[in-house]
C-alpha cells in the first residue's frame, strides 16, 4: 500500500507509556453485556474479553521508548484512519448523512475504555461507549507471527474492519442487535454475533474498493487482506487452538466466510449489499 508522505489523521490519541486500570464503565445496555458491545478482530468468544477486564484499579504512567518500528506502524495507521474518514465521509455524504470521525487510541499492554479496561491480548477493538477504536500496536507482529498474514494491506485490514463496527454504530446497527442478548442464550445470540462481524468485515471491503480507486493500493494488497479475513476465522483459529471446530461457538464467522464478504463488500463498494442479517445464507 502506497503510504508514506500522505496526508495523517489528527484523530489519533497516543496512551503509549500510560498504565490501564480505572473503574469499569457501564454503556447503554448495561454493564452486565460490556463483552458483547466491545467488538474485535480477533477469533474466539466475545466472554473471553471478559478475562482481561477489571472493575477496579489505579492508572499510573509507565516508562516507555518508542523504537523507529512502533514509530512507522502508528504513522501507517493514522494514515490508513485518515483514508477511512475520507471514503465513509463521500459515503454518508451521499446519502445526506454526516459521518462522525472515530477516534484512534494507540496504547501498550492495557487501556481504559467507556467499555471498561481491557488487556492488548483481546486483539484490536472499537468501543461504541465512546465511539474510539482500541490497537496495541504489538497486535501487528501477531497478525504476522502467528496468524501467518504479513503485509500492510493485512494492517489495514485490522483499521478497517474496526471503522466498520463504527459505521454499524452509525447507522444504528449496533442497538438493534446488541439488546438482543437480553432475551437470548450465548449459544443462540452467537449467530447474531457473526452477521454483525460480517457486516464489518463487508465494510472494510467497501473501504478497500474506494482506497483502489485512490490508486493507493499495490500489486498483491488485496491478497494479504483476504489471508488476514481467512487467518481470524473461527474455524482457523479453534482448530488451531484446540485441534477441532465448535460451529454453536463461532462468533466471527469462518474463514471461507469472512474472505467472502470482504471481497464482497471489495466488489460492490457501496453499503447496501451488506445487509447480513437478512442474507439467506452466509
Amino acid at each position: 500500500m502506497q503510504w508514506k508522505g500522505r496526508r495523517s489523521s489528527t484523530n489519533v490519541e497516543d496512551r503509549r507509556g500510560m498504565g490501564g486500570g480505572g473503574k469499569l464503565i457501564g454503556g447503554g445496555i448495561g454493564g452486565i453485556i460490556i463483552f458483547l458491545i466491545v467488538t474485535f478482530l480477533g477469533g474466539g468468544n466475545p466472554g473471553d474479553l471478559l478475562n482481561h477486564m477489571t472493575e477496579t484499579g489505579t492508572s499510573q504512567n509507565a516508562a516507555y521508548t518508542e523504537t523507529a518500528e512502533e514509530k512507522e506502524l502508528a504513522e501507517f495507521v493514522s494514515v490508513v484512519l485518515a483514508d477511512t474518514e475520507e471514503v465513509w465521509s463521500e459515503i454518508f455524504q451521499e446519502k445526506n448523512m454526516i459521518y462522525e470521525n472515530p477516534k484512534l487510541v494507540l496504547y501498550r499492554d492495557r487501556v481504559e475504555s467507556a467499555c471498561g479496561v481491557s488487556g492488548s491480548s483481546v486483539g484490536p477493538f472499537y468501543c461504541p461507549g465512546d465511539h474510539k477504536l482500541y490497537i496495541d500496536l504489538s497486535f501487528y507482529n501477531e497478525l504476522k507471527s502467528n496468524f501467518q498474514a504479513p503485509g500492510d494491506f493485512a494492517m489495514a485490514y485490522v483499521i478497517a474492519h474496526e471503522v466498520g463496527h463504527h459505521v454499524q454504530t452509525l447507522l444504528g446497527t449496533t442497538d438493534q442487535i446488541m439488546p438482543l442478548r437480553q432475551r437470548l442464550s450465548q449459544e443462540e445470540f452467537n449467530p447474531y454475533l457473526v452477521r454483525f462481524e460480517l457486516q464489518a468485515d463487508y465494510y472494510a471491503g467497501v473501504w478497500a474498493n474506494h482506497a483502489e480507486g485512490m490508486h493507493v493500493l499495490e500489486e498483491g494488497d488485496l491478497e494479504e487482506a483476504l489471508t488476514a479475513a481467512s487467518a481470524v476465522g473461527d474455524d482457523t483459529i479453534q482448530k488451531k487452538a484446540q485441534g477441532y471446530v465448535v460451529p454453536e461457538s463461532f462468533t466471527h464467522g469462518t474463514s471461507e466466510q469472512r474472505k467472502r464478504w470482504f471481497y464482497k463488500g471489495y466488489r460492490s463498494g457501496t453499503i447496501e449489499g451488506g445487509d447480513t442479517f437478512n442474507a439467506s445464507s452466509l
